[in-house]
């Protein structure tokens, strides 16, 4: 098995910044490709396809403010069963 390779990023951005970086994950999704890399390490190539799942979460304390937003999918979704099953009553 594979082991989990991860790309983190962090930096203190101004609002634009950051919506250039929401327009080029937005961009990578409508083409199916999202390539993660930084200077010093390798690349991290995602391929959204399929169904996903979306979470949005924000909160709120005396100090900040926050929203993350969280997309997930499965490499190979698992097929449905295209019939219906046999029940006997």
């Amino acid at each position: 098995m594979k082991s989990k390779t991860e790309f983190k990023y962090e930096a203190l951005l101004d609002a634009d910044d950051i919506q250039d970086v929401l327009k080029a994950l937005s961009k990578g999704l409508s083409k199916g490709k999202l390539e993660f890399s930084e200077e010093k390490e390798g690349a991290l190539t995602l391929d959204p396809k399929g169904l996903m799942r979306l979470k949005v979460s924000a909160s709120e304390d005396e100090d900040s403010q926050q929203f993350e937003v969280k997309v997930r999918w499965e490499k190979r979704p698992k097929r449905l069963n295209k019939t219906a099953p046999n029940i006997l009553s």
